[in-house]
């Protein structure tokens, strides 16, 4: 689809033509979402070099044929509009003489007033451009020989498009009075839809035959039809550019092609000035178009992300790019595309970042500190220019962070895709699927008005980075400039830990985690989630550690997930940060998030901006590293690897015949492990689509691979003693003493994984696994005798291993686990509902 407008300003540049104004705003894509099939020239492929003036004659005189071609199309739509809208009249006109008048005369008068001034002008015009391309076939198969003779017939004035176009537009004066009286056209449609349900019935369904076969039918409303001359002016302005584009400037039809032009844009910037009626559009329920929201949003619909300005009406989403303009002009924009909110089919999700993204990302994060750094001390070389720059990257950052996507589908099958965070997303999806409901009708928009508006119309005023203020604050003395740390020097500067404990209210098990997002400069990462958890109240005990700098601001989502990365936000809420009610102690926080409750903690440590550190999701393996180890840099007692297999073995394996005797496929616990040792995110999305044998030998092997088992080797001597005691209460005493004097990560570890096993064990009528056979199976690898000189008896070491687990089985009063690391809370715990 080629690019009619920056085709046309090109052009009009070239020829010394100022291009400000409302024709700035258009696009190639303005009339991509109408609400009935058009044939226009602004339509049909065509791509036009870069470059015009090294086409040759030839080949702009093809493509002119072309575009002559499409407008012809065009005009055969609109006239078809246009009989469709006059075929009621008569009907209506013979009515109104009758005591029962659907119509009174004077309200048919107002209804069509011009209307069949405009369906004669058109034919006029469509009668001689049809004439004149039937020439031109008929030139292209003819003999060449014949073709100079017959080409000088066509040069004659008469039958020139310019003179067409011309002819067109000096009468342009009728469209003038049927604009004047639209507003009064479309209130007596709306009133007498309303009255009377027989004009109800014709206004909500008239047909139209809108294609050359005749075969297919299109269904407007009158309104809708009512609409079509007003946005026939725009169109005319757009092929005028496009046609001008094609038209070498030795040819005799481009002075009237310019002339023609130009009476085309002075009608429609007057007309944009004046008609009210296109500002204000009445659409059904009685409303009007409103402004909803605006904001910058990531654009990723075409493949490429772009930075983007949203604007939501109450029946359509318009989105704009803003177009650069010199220090004192009003901002201008431009068109980028818009849907019609009916209809409209919402779907978010969330993609992992590849490693060389992550690593890119990181590479921006540390060039961007350095840069800080430099103008926060007034360094050399810490000019304007360093200031753009740092602009510069804080922008790439901001279109190639995001991984939260709302994709909208209308329903003709178009789509796009935004990109924010998640918190920007969901308060879209709200205010987008609000609207949704309201099943209003939109009426077909003038978006050459709409987009100028938009400089007027928003709330927001500037992108969201943080770079561009500073520097303009920075700028008004060198003072101020040295003496600035960061974009925002009220927040919170320094390490921002966040430790989820868990959540409730829940009406049934699903799979949730908890995304956390902090605001602040952009050289940090400012968001983290916890691993996903399948259950009713899912208890997380996981530590999310944040590098803050100007952080005001926490944002809390708990949400659900498909299996297919289609998620759920099922509740949220804002948490203001105050540096001066959080410390290095921790501080636990319950969120109240509609009808969920999130319990976390909070602790601040005040220190000078940092180096950027590689997000939490960079982890360090888990595999073969001792569980000390693994449990302190997830910041848990109990690794990840263990609760979510578990986890998932008791979602849906607690029925399966022989769990953890049968081995899972070597390949899916390859692939697990991996996985663990890599993204914990990644390893839980495999863990949902894996077989239950896979999951289970995952968890087998992460025990095997322990460098030191769950149960020391030192006290593999005292286990034995303790077996040697005939009262079982007794027994059981030592052993539970024994497990006491193990570290505290393998004693919780052990206590979580043994209570998992009991529970097991209650379904052995279904899964045969009784407590002795999950004992034989984990009993050599939970227990360990110590290298020793001397040459052991194996098979005792076994029998020993597998009694000792067995016995911790059996024992009534086995402990529950610590699930997460000891903190030191205020003495009052403060409770926030939002």
């Amino acid at each position: 689809m080629m690019d009619v407008f920056q085709e046309a300003v090109d052009y009009l540049h070239t020829q010394h033509v100022s291009t400000t104004g409302e024709a700035d705003v258009l696009d190639e894509d303005v009339f991509h979402e109408e609400a009935a099939p058009m044939h226009s020239p602004l339509h049909t492929h065509m791509d036009f070099p870069d470059t015009p003036t090294l086409c040759s004659e030839k080949d702009m005189l093809a493509r002119r044929l072309v575009v002559l071609k499409g407008i012809l199309e065009s005009e055969e739509v609109y006239l078809n509009e246009l009989e469709t809208l006059l075929m009621p009249m008569k009907a209506l006109r013979a009515s109104a003489g009758t005591s029962q008048p659907v119509l009174s005369a004077p309200q048919v008068l107002t209804v069509f007033y011009q209307v069949p001034e405009l369906r004669d002008l058109h034919h006029s015009f469509y009668c001689g451009l049809k004439t004149l391309l039937k020439t031109q076939s008929d030139l292209e198969h003819e003999p060449e020989e014949n073709n100079c003779c017959k080409a000088r017939e066509t040069q004659s004035p008469a039958l020139t498009v310019g003179d067409l176009f011309l002819k067109l537009l000096n009468q342009v004066g009728v469209y003038g009075g049927y604009i004047d009286n639209y507003v009064d056209a479309v209130n007596v449609v709306r009133r007498c839809t309303q009255a009377d349900p027989r004009f109800r019935t014709l206004a909500e369904s008239m047909m139209s035959n809108n294609s050359f076969s005749q075969k297919s039918r299109t269904k407007y409303t009158l309104e809708a039809l009512l609409y079509k001359p007003l946005d026939r002016i725009t169109k005319t302005t757009l092929v005028l550019h496009d046609l001008l584009k094609t038209t070498p400037e030795e040819h005799q039809d481009h002075a009237s092609l310019q002339e023609a032009l130009r009476l085309s844009r002075s009608f429609l910037s007057g007309v944009n000035e004046s008609s009210q009626s296109r500002r204000g559009v009445t659409l059904t329920h009685e409303k009007r178009r409103q402004l909803i929201r605006d904001g910058f949003v990531v654009d990723d619909s075409d493949g490429e992300r772009c930075m983007r300005h949203l604007f939501l009406y109450t029946d359509l989403l318009l989105c704009t790019r803003l177009k650069p303009t010199v220090r004192g002009k009003q901002d201008q924009y431009r068109f980028s595309w818009y849907l019609p909110i009916a209809g409209l089919k919402l779907r978010c999700f969330s993609d992992q970042r590849s490693p060389e993204m992550q690593l890119r990302l990181d590479t921006i994060r540390t060039k961007m500190y350095q840069l800080q750094k430099q103008l926060r001390h007034h360094m050399k070389g810490s000019s304007a220019r360093s200031w753009k720059k740092l602009e510069q990257m804080e922008l790439l950052l901001y279109t190639l962070a995001p991984v939260h996507s709302l994709e909208l589908r209308s329903p003709n099958g178009k789509s796009r895709s935004l990109l924010s965070s998640l918190h920007e997303i969901e308060e879209w999806r709200e205010a987008i699927f609000k609207l949704t409901k309201e099943n209003i009708e939109t009426v077909p928009p003038d978006l050459l008005t709409l987009t100028s508006a938009c400089a007027k119309l928003r709330m927001t005023q500037q992108p969201p980075l943080s770079s561009s203020s500073s520097s303009s604050s920075s700028s008004s003395s060198s003072s101020s400039s040295s003496s600035s740390s960061s974009a925002n020097t009220d927040g919170l500067c320094g390490t921002l830990a966040v430790v989820v404990h868990s959540a409730t209210g829940f009406l049934k098990p699903s799979w949730m985690s908890v995304w956390v997002e902090v605001d602040g400069f952009n050289v940090y990462e400012r968001q983290a989630q916890t691993h996903s958890i399948h259950a009713l109240n899912p208890q997380w005990e996981q530590e999310l550690d944040f590098q803050v700098d100007g952080a005001t601001l926490l944002r809390v989502a708990c949400v659900g997930q498909t299996d297919r990365g289609d998620r759920t936000v099922l509740g949220r809420t804002i948490l203001t940060l105050d540096a001066e009610t959080l410390s290095s102690r921790w501080r636990k926080q319950g969120l109240n998030l509609g009808q969920l409750d999130v319990n976390l903690s909070l602790r601040y440590t005040r220190h000078p901006p940092e180096p950027p550190r590689p997000p939490y999701t960079q982890q360090q393996p888990v595999f073969g590293v001792a569980i000390e180890t693994v449990a302190q840099q997830e910041g848990v007692l109990i690794p990840h690897v263990i609760r979510c297999c578990i986890e998932e073995i008791e979602r849906r394996g607690m029925d399966e015949v022989g769990i953890y005797r049968i081995s899972g496929s070597t390949s899916d616990i390859s692939a697990l492990k991996t996985a663990f040792d890599t993204s914990l995110g990644e390893a839980v999305t495999r863990l949902r689509r894996a077989e239950v044998n896979a999951v289970s030998g995952v968890l087998k092997l992460f025990f095997r691979e322990l460098p030191e088992p769950l149960i020391p080797a030192e006290c593999f001597h005292s286990s034995v003693q303790a077996l040697d005691i005939a009262d079982a209460h007794t027994r059981c005493c030592a052993l539970l003493s024994v497990l006491q004097a193990c570290p505290e990560a393998h004693r919780n570890s052990l206590l979580f994984f043994l209570h998992h096993l009991r529970r097991v064990s209650e379904r052995q009528e279904t899964n045969r696994m009784s407590l002795l056979n999950l004992a034989t199976v984990f009993g050599p690898s939970l227990l360990r005798p110590p290298v020793a000189s001397t040459v052991r008896d194996i098979s005792q070491d076994v029998i020993v291993q597998v009694q000792v687990v067995f016995c911790y089985l059996q024992c009534g009063a086995l402990p529950e686990p610590r699930m997460s690391l000891p903190h030191d809370t205020d003495a009052e715990d403060e409770t926030t509902h939002l």
